[in-house]
Order: structure tokens, then C-alpha cells, then sequence
């Protein structure tokens, strides 16, 4: 009798520590469109009120050196959901792009949706059990390619446009339910994620709250931005009164998920994540100390916030200089949640590196470079960029521009500017850095563009818009 009372003791063991095991953790990630690296009070703003965000990088951990894997949207959000770069996803323009009228290079036949054969991490969460959503902005294609398409249970408000009509009902976007006259849209997406989490108290969840905000049409509510033009003084960095709004409103979003979350008891296990899909549109806003903004080839096109709580672990206010690019949030978020991340020739989360070591204090990155490829043009834009590629290895940072192959080399931690070019002071440094860019673009099958046989260089490629401030 003894024997067989331990025998079935035995048996039922595995059982009793797995209901001992402590509820698996929630992962809220919030990632903000166009929202330069200086653009909240943490991170330096003048002008902007962000109290919830500042909160957030008080309670966890704060990125300095950040970057987004594009200088433009889709393929930032396409390396995201899937781990790897959108130079090995052939998705390297925000969807479907543009060109200039006389172009001395074509752009590659370039993929202008996520194809549903990619695992995403909402897939990895979905397989495991978790409650999925999608609210907000999703940009990676049309119906054949929508969210539900990736392992979201829920799409709210995601389609193929790259900004809503505008921010005030009526929004017109078809996968979202219209609001009143006057509804401002950042606060009618926090409602739907509110309403989700919810919803999902019960069970895990995973919410990708991917807001319209900031990206034009700059639009904020009338009583921040009345709110904003009394706060405007000469010599700030920060003086857009409008944009400023929408910032408040992004911030004012975040402490409502997060208050959320409190009420429902869920605060200590759910682990919450800023970011920004590229860096902040000139002239809507400033990035300096940083050169440019958004579609263009430097830091201020690709160095963004990253702001991680994670309850229990991240110390907090800590912060935390490590190189680190978009595609570290798939490994990231699949150890955090014990997901089991498929093996194979293309295996999803290929091109990130888990932050794990660096939330948890135990470690730092073993990874030293970083890479960059836009075979398109940013004409359009203020500083934007012609087709371009770029490496950022240990402090230096090489980028290399295609229509004339000219290299410009910069010392990102003595010059955060990037305002003094190193190329022809420093020859080997460049010879090895272009060397390793293009092995690299090989070994992520990288497209490049082509020669246009109708070029006529005896026009200009494009007319260039106001000349940008830095």
C-alpha cells in the first residue's frame, strides 16, 4: 500500500508544481508613429508633458541608444512582429512608397505586404494560449495581409493606410466603429485597449497598441493645444503647440492603460513597452542634439525612446547604454513570457538579441554592429535620404550612399551630431566597415537598387523641399 500511495504521489507531483507556478505574464506593447528620440520630458523635452512616460522610465528601465530598424514606419513594424531585418524581408519602404520623377536608381521589386508564410510574436503568444490584439495602427498590407492574418484574435482600428483621414470623428477607417463628432482618436484606441484588458483579465493576454499618434495630420485636442501655445518661449527646442497636444494625449494614454491595469490587479505581472517606429518628422519637431529626423540616413532618423518595465525585475530608474534596434523586442518578449520560438532554415526573432541580460542587471550584449538598408528615396521629406545603407559598429558608424557609392564616417559617441566626418581621416576604419556592410547585405539577401536607363542628368532627381534645420 505504501508503494503504490508513492507511486501515485510520483504521479501527481508534476502537477502540484505546475499549479504552484506563478500566472504567466501579460506583455503590453506600445509603440508610438514618428516620435523623435528628445520628444518626451525623460528623454528632454522643453516643452512636452509626459508624466505617465516619465513614470514608466522611473518604474523600469530606459534605452539611450535605441534604434528603429528603418528610418521610415512599415518596415520598423514588420521587424517588430517578426525578429528580423527588413532588409531580409524585402519590406524596406513604408508601404508602397515613392519616387522621385528622375530617378539615377530604380528601387528593387521590393515586398509591399508581410507574407502570411512570417511567424509573428502574437502568433508565438497566440499558440501559447494568450489573448491577442492588435489596436491601432498596422500598415503591412491590405485585407490578405491584416492582423487576424498573424496570430491577433482582435484588429481594431488596423488597415493598409499609413495615417488616419484625421484625428477627430469621423475617422472614416473601416476596421474601427465611428465615434461622435468631436472624438479624439488616441483616446478612442485606449478605450478599445481598455475594453480588451478587460476582457481578458482572466487569461494571459498580449496587446500591440500601435497608436496613430504622432504622425500627421498634427492634430491635437483644442484644449491642450491652448494649453501649449501659453507654454511656447523663445529658444526652446520643442515649440509646436499642436504637437505638443498630441504628445500629451500619447502620454495620457499610456497612464490609462497602465491605471488600467492596477484596477484589475494585473500591474505586477504585466510587463509594458514604449517605443517608436523611427525618428520624429522635421519640421513638425526637433531631434536635436541629434541630425535630422525621420526618412533620413542619421541618428535622427533611427535613434528613438525604448522604455521597458518588466515587475520584479528591471531596477527601477535604471538605464542603460547598449546599442540596441527593434528586432531585440521579439527575442525579448518570447524569454520574458517562457515562449517556445520555432526552430528552422528562417527561424522568426533570427536578427534580435534578447535584452533579457540587461533588464535583469545580470549582463550586458554580446552583439557590437548594427545595420541599416533603404534602397528607396525620401525626396519628400526634410532631410530625407537617397537610396542608402548603413553599420554601426562598437562608436563608429559608417553609411554608404548608392547613387555615387561616397561613404561618411562618424564617431557617434564623441559626436552624437554626427557633424564631422571621419572617411578620409580615417581609410582602414572605412575599407573594414564597408567590407562587413556589404558581406552583411549578402548574407540577408539584401535587394539593391538598379541604374534607370531613362535618367537624364541634365535634370535634377528630384526638386528638394525647404532646406531642414538640424
Amino acid at each position: 500500500m505504501n508503494r503504490l500511495l508513492l507511486a501515485i504521489g510520483a504521479l501527481l507531483l508534476p502537477l502540484a508544481v505546475r499549479a504552484a507556478d506563478p500566472p504567466r505574464p501579460n506583455v503590453v506593447v506600445i509603440l508610438a508613429d514618428d516620435l523623435g528620440w528628445t520628444d518626451l520630458a525623460c528623454y528632454g523635452s522643453d516643452l512636452h508633458e509626459t508624466p505617465h512616460l516619465d513614470r514608466l522610465a522611473r518604474d523600469g528601465m530606459k534605452f539611450t541608444q535605441n534604434y528603429s530598424a528603418c528610418t521610415v514606419c512599415s518596415p520598423t513594424r514588420a521587424a517588430l512582429l517578426t525578429g528580423k531585418y527588413p532588409a531580409r524581408l524585402h519590406i524596406t519602404d513604408w508601404i508602397p512608397g515613392a519616387m522621385p520623377d528622375n530617378p539615377k536608381l530604380l528601387v528593387p521589386d521590393w515586398t509591399k505586404a508581410l507574407p502570411t508564410t512570417e511567424t509573428t510574436i502574437a502568433r508565438l503568444f497566440q499558440d501559447a494560449g494568450y489573448a491577442t490584439a492588435s489596436i491601432g495602427k498596422w500598415h503591412l498590407g491590405g485585407e490578405a495581409s491584416y492582423p487576424e492574418k498573424f496570430g491577433f484574435d482582435v484588429n481594431v482600428a488596423g488597415t493598409d493606410k499609413a495615417q488616419p483621414p484625421g484625428y477627430f470623428a469621423p475617422w472614416k477607417i473601416p476596421t474601427l466603429s465611428e465615434g461622435k463628432a468631436g472624438d479624439y482618436l488616441t483616446d478612442r484606441l485606449t478605450d478599445e485597449a481598455e475594453k480588451f484588458i478587460e476582457r481578458s483579465k482572466d487569461k494571459p493576454f498580449f496587446l500591440y497598441l500601435a497608436h496613430f499618434a504622432v504622425h500627421t495630420p498634427v492634430q491635437g485636442r483644442p484644449d491642450l493645444v491652448a494649453k501649449y501655445k501659453a507654454k511656447v518661449k523663445a529658444g526652446m527646442t520643442h515649440t509646436n503647440a499642436a504637437y505638443a497636444a498630441m504628445v500629451e494625449s500619447l502620454d495620457a494614454s499610456v497612464g490609462r492603460v497602465r491605471a488600467k491595469l492596477a484596477d484589475l490587479k494585473l500591474a505586477d505581472r504585466t510587463v509594458v513597452v514604449f517605443a517608436s517606429d523611427n525618428g520624429g518628422r522635421i519640421p513638425t519637431t526637433s531631434n536635436r542634439p541629434l541630425r535630422y529626423g525621420k526618412a533620413s540616413a542619421y541618428e535622427g532618423g533611427v535613434r528613438v525612446p525604448l522604455v521597458v518595465h518588466w515587475p520584479g525585475v528591471t531596477k527601477p530608474a535604471s538605464v542603460s547604454d547598449a546599442p540596441v534596434i527593434t528586432m531585440d523586442l521579439f527575442p525579448t518578449l518570447a524569454e520574458v513570457a517562457g515562449l517556445r520560438v520555432p526552430a528552422g532554415k528562417d527561424p522568426p526573432g533570427r536578427d534580435g538579441v534578447s535584452l533579457v541580460p540587461v533588464l535583469r542587471g545580470t549582463g550586458g550584449l554580446v552583439r557590437t554592429e548594427l545595420f541599416w538598408h533603404y534602397p528607396h528615396h525620401q525626396h519628400y521629406q526634410q532631410g530625407g535620404t537617397m537610396p542608402y545603407g548603413a553599420i554601426r559598429s562598437g562608436d563608429f558608424k559608417l553609411v554608404e550612399f548608392f547613387n555615387d557609392m561616397r561613404v561618411e564616417l562618424y564617431d557617434i559617441k564623441k559626436d552624437i551630431g554626427e557633424e564631422h566626418d571621419l572617411a578620409a581621416a580615417r581609410p582602414e576604419l572605412v575599407r573594414k566597415l564597408r567590407d562587413r556592410l556589404h558581406a552583411w547585405r549578402e548574407e540577408v539577401g539584401a535587394q539593391m537598387p538598379t541604374p534607370n536607363p531613362k535618367y537624364d542628368p541634365a535634370r535634377p532627381e528630384y526638386t528638394p523641399p525647404a532646406k531642414a534645420k538640424k
